[in-house]
């Protein structure tokens, strides 16, 4: 099992280390050219700036089993796709169940932002809880996930 972080602007990346650090569970950030981190437990890799492309070797990269931490829905559809798990970095859980009715969403929104004739809100800042939150949804994923692979062995 590998942990995937869509990691440009990711404001979860250090708490999913801690978390897989502690499970032993090896990360790889993800990002482009334009969002560069460093990191003292994960692989780094930089993909050359472009629309969507560290979305996309993301996706390459991950399988069945694995975990991916994305805000974008797309990555989220693509890895499900591929029997992976995903977690949004509010804590939320993408599912076959759901995902359907949030790729709408995004899609209306997006109507809506061409039409002019809406201004939406961005999302609110980031509070402690919010971070405690994901922490708790994560954990509750990894051990769903160890749990899941030690018994389909």
């Amino acid at each position: 099992m590998m942990i995937y972080i869509d990691a440009d602007a990711c404001p979860v990346t250090r708490i999913a280390e801690e978390i897989a650090r502690r499970h032993e569970i090896p990360v790889t950030l993800l990002c482009d050219t334009n969002h560069v981190l460093t990191s003292d437990y994960s692989t780094m890799k930089v993909i050359g700036a472009g629309a969507d492309a560290a979305d996309f070797a993301l996706i390459n990269l991950c399988q069945r089993g694995d975990i991916v931490i994305t805000q974008d829905y797309g990555v989220a559809a693509l890895a499900l796709g591929k029997g992976a798990r995903a977690i949004h970095q509010s804590g939320k859980w993408f599912t076959d169940d759901n995902i359907d009715g949030l790729l709408m969403d995004r899609h209306l929104a997006k109507k809506a932002r061409r039409s002019g004739k809406h201004h939406l809100k961005g999302p609110a800042k980031r509070t402690e809880e919010d971070d405690k939150r994901f922490a708790e949804s994560f954990e509750r994923l990894i051990r769903e996930a160890l749990y899941d692979s030690f018994h389909h062995a």
